[in-house]
């Protein structure tokens, strides 16, 4: 039996009613700060309230839909729905040492400051020499990389580089904390930027095309003010203990949709730990130039269940980081793999019909019971790979006939694969990719590319001392069958 507490019925409230706001404008900001500052002196956590943040409010948020989360992130925060953080660690990816939600190997680092003695173009150096069975193809992103992103995208650094199919020819990459200018202040910094390439011979690197500005077929997300910068594309508060970030974590097409999975930062914690608010899905029906949070699909990470509010269910938390694959014949699910916040939890999955992405109670968890293997209950979800598990990518290999897993291993700074023929399970013994020699440096965050050939798999990683992302490629033949 849960115990819901006054404040948390407050809280429940709030979130109720600003899921199913159209607009925020319309809320009495200061009554509503208020509020949280009542809730804060009954010992609950604080509402970050500086009002050099309120231009982020009303016609300065980028995207109207985005209003829909941050009021449910204020709510959250306000009313002590929110799980506790762990203590704060500072860096920063222009030239810094470590960063916030990593060890100075692995990365994922949030706003950081930039500064005058800063180099501008960042730490990017030579592409790390990695050969055997894996081995390094180019760098996609950085001033150093073929596609010149500083000059081309006002881009220093960045991570992730998420890749799937738009399901019209072209690659699209979501990309996470990225940084410009390492001398200005700020250093240009953006929660996550997205580009686009129709490069299908990946033998020498990624090509990315120039952005232009209003084009969603060109290489980057730009305005017409600024066309070669790319643009933030879902925006976060910026507001350490609030909502520092926004990171994407997966994302897939269906149809003429692009659906993009990703997490709300509440703050980075100490080495491979950081807490999120929550996860959801944003969708574009552009190309990925514009997108719309589905305020529905909100996966709080609170430790309570709140009965008839699927959003805030204690078991969301097991789907904070994602990644998304597709059915093969007769199967026509889409699989959702799910971690909890940090590289330390492990890997879960759900399923649900393309049509029905967008509603959570369509989904169904695996219980990794073979009496009743699927269950509406999120409650149910059993772990279908142990911890630990870092950011993680699936794909089916039509060279293998089999699904392939990849993820790291931040105890032992490894990139690990696993397969199997079905995405519930059983998968395979971890096969090492990288060991900790080949991942110095802080190789992470590895995502399978879409194309592929043969029996050569091609994936992204992102390097954790040059802040950028490098392309890579393996021999599948060496994964059991």
């Amino acid at each position: 039996m849960f115990l819901v507490t006054e404040n948390r019925c407050i809280a429940a409230n709030l979130i109720a009613v600003i899921l199913t706001m159209c607009d925020l404008s319309s809320i009495d900001m200061p009554s509503f700060v208020a509020q949280g500052e009542h809730l804060r002196n009954t010992h609950l956590i604080s509402l970050m309230s500086n009002t050099s943040h309120t231009g982020r409010w009303g016609t300065s948020m980028r995207a109207r839909s985005r209003q829909i989360a941050v009021g449910a992130v204020l709510a959250l925060v306000a009313s002590g729905l929110g799980v506790l953080s762990a203590p704060t660690v500072s860096a920063e990816p222009c030239g810094g040492i470590g960063g916030p939600g990593s060890s100075p190997l692995l990365g994922s680092s949030g706003s950081a400051g930039g500064g005058p003695e800063k180099n501008p173009r960042g730490p990017q150096g030579a592409l790390p020499s990695i050969t055997g069975n894996t081995s390094s193809v180019a760098w996609v992103t950085g001033p150093l990389s073929q596609n010149s992103t500083y000059d081309r995208f006002g881009i220093s650094g960045t991570d992730l580089g998420i890749s799937w199919d738009n399901g019209k020819g072209q690659t699209l990459m979501a990309f996470g904390d990225t940084f410009g200018n390492c001398s200005a202040s700020g250093a240009q910094w953006r929660s996550n930027v997205l580009m686009r390439s129709g490069d299908k011979n990946l033998a020498d690197g990624i090509t990315v095309t120039d952005g232009v500005p209003g084009d969603s077929n060109s290489g980057a997300v730009v305005q017409a003010a600024t066309p070669k910068f790319a643009s933030e594309v879902v925006p976060s508060l910026g507001l350490a203990g609030v909502e520092d970030t926004v990171i994407p974590t997966a994302a897939i097409a269906i149809g003429d949709t692009q659906y993009m999975n990703y997490m709300s930062v509440r703050q980075w914690g100490t080495p491979g730990r950081w807490v999120t608010n929550f996860s959801a899905i944003a969708t574009s029906a552009d190309n990925g130039q514009t997108w719309t949070t589905a305020p529905q699909t909100i996966r709080v990470n609170t430790g309570i269940t709140i009965e008839g509010l699927p959003q805030v269910e204690e078991s969301n938390g097991k789907y904070q980081m994602n990644a998304y694959a597709k059915g093969q014949g007769e199967d026509d699910f889409i699989y959702q793999f799910g971690t909890p916040n940090g590289r330390f939890g492990a890997a879960f999955v759900a399923r649900v019909k393309p049509a029905d992405i967008l509603d959570l109670g369509a989904y169904e968890y695996s219980t990794q019971d073979p009496a009743k293997p699927w269950s509406k209950n999120v409650a149910d979800s059993v772990s279908t790979v142990t911890e630990p598990v870092s950011e993680l990518s699936v794909a089916w290999n039509d060279h293998l006939k089999r699904y392939v897993m990849l993820y790291g291993n931040e105890i032992d700074r490894t990139i690990l694969a696993r397969t199997s023929l079905k995405p519930e399970g059983p998968w395979s013994a971890p096969t090492t990719l990288l060991n900790a020699r080949q991942a110095a440096g802080g190789i992470y965050a590895p995502y399978i590319h879409p194309v592929t050939s043969g029996n050569e798999l091609y994936f992204t990683a992102s390097r954790w001392s040059d802040y950028n992302v490098l392309l890579l490629k393996t021999n599948l033949d060496a994964l059991p069958r």
